[in-house]
């Protein structure tokens, strides 16, 4: 220890014994990345459908990095562009009818013709008349007003007329707009074709794996962070009467800490939804807070039992303090070692019962992607021979985040008591 680090304050040593904790600070970089790509979420997927459930038919169970060229189809209602906030929680609708194709569409006349993929129907590819399929135009690129009207004249089989290199439509406000053919074949080129390319491979029908994925960590984090509100606030509350006060408080805390333990987290999480009347995500973040503040409660208890005898608590006492004071600013400041620890292991294990709950139907809604509902439905898919894909990545990371947060723990119990670290 040099000259200048000796009137450094403890937290100073702290945070330079867990830098040097190579695991750790991995780790936090890790959870750090994690924590980003949760909070942009629907910004940075590639479907920023809303629970990304925008899926192909004709590309399901596609393997990572699967491509596939698609055409966008305007669609004839009224899409609203929702503001930055609306996108980060609730994602954007897709303004597109996509559909996928084979080679590139080709424009004769006033219509579009190309060649459905296959998808669903690979054992047709010798027909190939029946995945041939034409659209005019005018209907691909803009949004025609789809219900009955008499505006542009009686007894029209669409909402638009075509005179020689014009085309006048009702769009989907019923208002008349008027079109030349160059200019949508400009515009079709430019932006009603696409490849798209799935990173991580499709699910079952037709949903991109990397944008599910990508949720699935807000899910977990949110889950993780929300839970462990609700275990410390609950355990530091009643580990700390039962520690200071003792007697009837705490056996009355032991008793129902016992009580609470024994209860499995799926029961919880039914009687919690039996008694709410509500199947909402909110009620999973609630029941899995409710197995964990137990443990919380027994670690702050112990440490307050071996505290609370100490002279500067007695000194606290003697000057006449309340009992609420010394406990909250004498006493548990003194407890933060130990209770970073198992915020850490806390953490880990929200993510654990979440993914365990979900992949029994006992989690979010059935839409909603959640890492134990990938693997769940993953799982019927599986065969011998593949779509691997579709377990192995909400595995991993499932288990490369579990690994990260109690190497966060390790490094912080080492780093807060550095005669444990059994290097």
């Amino acid at each position: 220890m040099t000259a200048y680090e000796v009137h450094k304050p403890p937290s100073h040593f702290v945070k330079k014994r867990l830098k040097r904790n190579t695991p750790a600070m991995v780790s936090i970089v890790y959870i750090f990345i994690l924590a980003c790509m949760a909070i942009a979420g629907y910004l940075i997927m590639p479907d920023g459908t809303h629970f990304a459930n925008d899926g192909l038919l004709e590309t399901a169970k596609k393997p990572p990095m699967f491509s596939v060229d698609v055409l966008k189809k305007k669609k004839d209602i009224v899409v609203h562009t929702p503001s930055v906030i609306d996108i980060l929680l609730n994602g954007e609708e897709n303004k597109f009818f996509e559909i996928p194709i084979v080679g590139t569409p080709k424009i004769i006349g006033d219509s579009v013709f190309f060649v459905v993929y296959p998808g669903l129907e690979k054992k047709s590819l010798h027909t190939t008349k029946r995945l041939e399929m034409g659209l005019p135009l005018v209907e691909v690129v803009k949004s025609i007003y789809s219900s009955p009207s008499e505006i542009l004249g009686k007894n029209l089989p669409h909402n638009y007329l075509t005179r020689g290199d014009s085309t006048i439509y009702l769009d989907e406000r019923q208002n008349v707009k008027k079109a030349y053919r160059n200019d949508l074949i400009k515009e079709f080129q430019s932006k009603h074709v696409e490849k798209k390319t799935f990173i991580l491979g499709t699910d079952k029908i037709g949903r991109d794996v990397l944008s599910r994925l990508i949720f699935g960590t807000r899910v977990s984090l949110t889950i993780g962070f929300i839970s462990l509100i609700i275990s410390l606030t609950i355990g530091i509350s009643i580990g700390a009467m039962s520690g200071y006060f003792g007697g009837y408080i705490d056996k009355i805390a032991l008793w129902l800490m016992t009580i609470t333990w024994s209860i499995p987290a799926i029961m919880l999480v039914v009687a919690v939804r039996l008694a709410l009347q509500s199947e909402g995500v909110w009620v999973t973040f609630v029941a899995v807070g409710l197995t964990m503040w137990v443990e919380v409660a027994r670690v702050i208890r112990g440490q307050i039992l071996s505290i609370k005898q100490q002279d500067y608590v007695e000194a606290a006492r003697a000057l006449g303090y309340s009992n609420t004071r010394i406990i909250w600013h004498h006493i548990l400041p003194n407890v933060l070692s130990p209770l970073a620890v198992i915020c850490a292991s806390n953490f880990a294990s929200a993510i654990l019962i979440e993914a365990g709950l979900s992949f029994l139907g006992l989690g979010g809604p059935p839409s909603m992607p959640s890492w134990g509902t990938m693997i769940k439905e993953g799982l019927t898919e599986l065969t011998p021979s593949g779509h691997w894909h579709l377990i192995i990545f909400p595995c991993l990371a499932i288990s490369l985040t579990v690994l990260a947060f109690n190497l966060i723990g390790n490094g912080l119990r080492d780093a807060f008591d550095p005669h444990t670290n059994s290097k």
